[in-house]
């Protein structure tokens, strides 16, 4: 979709819009700002300039994001999925939470439905992981109609708002007397729903500087959490049951200065001894203790994901070591032992949790679509902290693979998990346009809507360039110097990428491009010289100065290549997998010659020493890098169940084994797929 930023007259009519409804009391925060004490009504000035991650004032953040408005994504590899995902996604999903009764629940509370409460209790969450997709969508390009539904849906959500504060549609009315009691809090959700209400007002102000949402959100929190839960003797303790409101919090903090936010995250991350949880409880649920007390990723995948946010979140707002220390021993534990080679995290369907070191089934890999997007989540908060490129690999990793399979090419259909391999005679339907538990579905819709947020960010001495595709960013270095770049790439099918950087005035200062990690022979050329240094897996630094226009040429290794896992992942002994590009590769059964049913798949064999040859096909799969690889497919007795082995014993015919990229799988017929094929030397 070739997006375009609101216009920056449009954005201050905006801005000035609101500030004239509401009438501002003086109070101040360390930003040095004004806004309401008990509903805020400012803008900020620089609401419309704030990224995924406002990390302008963040003292411990290398990097700073760039606006989602500030970067157009053109025709390209991301572009259909962003278009369907405004055209399709977004708007069939409200229809879902409508059909559902996610707004009946917030309609009967005031008199305007007669219908019961509906959906687990996490429900209210749908809405707003729903309404921050809008909110993204809207930092791209205006759309009167989406707008005017998210307006209607915000006015019906605020509208049941009690005096105190409190908002929660599962726990007003004859539940009113089990909110927030510790029982409640190990999984009533109440904080969890909150954080996302948190985080789509604030993605929602920033699009168009209407802080509604947000008042009531600040108003639940100011009213309601703040005089009665802490760490003081005379309130109660609180467990965030499902991590989400820490850094939901701190984005808040960083929103408005006020301190008391930020505080507020830190105590739930150290945990309330007088809560007195259960070690099952604490494991499950990755929250009640201290987090620097974390040795290695266990229990719930997409808690653990978002704990490990929030905690990052406040490293980067408080430099505390013993945080980062924590952090680095995790993230090693993730990438080391628990990752799947899609950037899926989850290997147990029971409790949607990680399982031990290179516990990594395949056909009954969780994966989560939450959990994968919680990973890339994590890791652009570490990118923020370093500038490291191994965390914008893993989040690449996990955007192209594991979280774009999530979601079906139509944008209706979505994957709750993601399995790496799957026989269609199980009966399970793999992808489905709802669930009761319908958090991914919204999840992945605000993902990509925000996905041109997360291509750059600025430094104090440059740019970094993190994910390639056609695109425009218009943004200015930290100087304020005004700053032109544009990308020009077949990327993810083709290696080659053009960066045209045009500064408003002569400057130096430096372009760090990523390397790719999977890229084993890559080159850089600025105005057509090589430029020396580059190494997969890091940014490359290009000090220079920089003034007009300057050209800056990519080469990228596309080679398919064969993946071999640890010894220690069982699952996958004997097995390769293929890559190309950023791309992991899959078979699904009816590309297959010889033969598709679930009982023929398992006798292909990949040949390690065979060669891959790639040919784009824009008739498959909306335009796909389809793969064959050399391999065979072994003839087997259908009477034994065990063979013998040795010279001879083992029969094969020569076969071409035909891949798709991961993420397209499962859109077409019902088949049998694997990621890992088993191989033969």
């Amino acid at each position: 979709m070739e997006s375009r930023a609101l216009s920056r007259r449009t954005f201050l009519s905006l801005a000035a819009g609101t500030a004239a409804a509401r009438p501002l009391m003086a109070a101040t925060n360390v930003w040095g700002l004004t806004h309401q004490a008990a509903a805020p009504g400012w803008p900020r000035p620089d609401w419309h300039d704030q990224g995924v991650l406002n990390l302008a004032h963040s003292p411990y953040a290398k990097l700073r994001n760039v606006p989602v408005r500030a970067v157009t994504i053109h025709e390209g590899f991301w572009a259909k999925r962003r278009a369907t995902n405004v055209a399709s996604s977004i708007p069939s999903m409200h229809e879902e939470l409508l059909e559902h009764g996610r707004m009946d629940n917030f309609l009967r509370l005031t008199g305007a439905s007669s219908a019961p409460q509906k959906g687990p209790v996490y429900s209210d969450s749908d809405i707003y992981k729903w309404l921050e997709a809008v909110a993204f969508a809207l930092q791209s390009e205006d759309d009167p109609a989406l707008r005017k539904t998210a307006e209607t849906t915000i006015r019906q959500v605020v509208a049941i708002q009690e005096p105190d504060g409190y908002i929660d549609t599962y726990y007003q009315g004859d539940r009113r007397k089990d909110r927030m009691t510790v029982p409640t809090q190990t999984r009533g959700h109440e904080l969890y729903c909150l954080g996302h209400m948190l985080q789509a007002a604030i993605a929602y102000y920033r699009a168009t500087g209407d802080p509604t949402l947000m008042n009531a959100g600040m108003r639940f929190v100011d009213g309601y959490l703040l005089p009665n839960f802490g760490p003081e003797t005379d309130k109660k303790p609180i467990v965030s049951g499902h991590p989400e409101i820490e850094m939901a919090l701190i984005e808040l903090y960083r929103t408005t200065g006020e301190r008391k936010y930020l505080d507020l995250a830190g105590y739930i991350l150290q945990g309330d001894p007088r809560a007195d949880l259960r070690p099952e409880q604490i494991v499950y649920m990755n929250c009640g203790v201290p987090f620097i007390t974390k040795t290695r990723l266990q229990g719930h995948a997409v808690r653990a994901m978002y704990a490990c946010c929030g905690a990052t979140d406040y490293y980067i707002e408080t430099g505390d070591p013993a945080y980062w220390k924590t952090l680095e021993i995790l993230w090693k534990d993730l990438s080391q032992a628990q990752m799947y080679i899609t950037g899926g995290v989850g290997a147990r369907s029971q409790g949607e949790a990680f399982g031990e070191d290179y516990e990594l089934p395949n056909a009954q890999a969780y994966g989560e679509s939450c959990a994968a997007i919680g990973n890339a989540m994590w890791n652009w908060r570490m990118l923020a902290a370093t500038g490291e490129a191994r965390f914008a690999d893993v989040i690449e990793r996990a955007l192209y693979n594991g979280i774009n399979s999530g979601m079906s090419l139509d944008g209706k259909l979505y994957c709750y998990r993601n399995p790496l391999a799957f026989d269609p005679t199980s009966g399970e339907k793999i992808r489905n346009p709802w669930y009761d538990t319908t958090c991914c579905p919204p999840n992945l819709e605000r993902t990509f809507a925000s996905l041109p947020g997360y291509f750059y960010s600025t430094s104090k001495d440059g740019l970094y360039v993190h994910l390639y595709d056609n695109s425009e960013m218009h943004w200015a270095l930290e100087s304020g110097n005004g700053l032109h770049v544009t990308q020009k790439t077949n990327y993810a099918w083709d290696g080659n990428v053009r960066l045209t950087v045009a500064v408003e005035q002569p400057e130096d200062f430096t372009l760090y491009v990523r390397i790719p990690g999977w890229s084993r022979e890559s080159s850089v050329r600025i105005a057509g010289a090589p430029v020396a240094g580059v190494q997969a897996g890091e940014y490359l630094p290009i000090r220079r100065r920089w003034s007009g226009e300057m050209v800056v040429e990519l080469a990228f290794d596309m080679r398919p290549q064969l993946v071999a896992a640890n010894p220690a992942v069982s699952e996958d002994t004997g097995r390769v997998a293929i890559e190309r590009g950023p791309l992991v590769y899959c078979m699904e059964g009816l590309d297959q010659a010889h033969g598709t049913d679930a009982k023929t798949f398992p006798l292909y064999l990949a040949n390690r020493g065979g060669a891959t040859h790639a040919e784009f096909k824009s008739d498959v799969l909306d335009g796909v890098m389809v793969l064959e690889h050399s391999g065979a497919k072994r003839t087997a007795s259908e009477d034994a169940l065990y063979e013998a082995t040795g010279a001879g014993a083992v029969k094969a015919e020569p076969a071409s084994l035909k891949l798709i990229p991961y993420y397209a799988w499962d859109n077409r017929e019902e088949s049998p797929m694997q990621v890992w094929i088993p191989s033969e030397v």
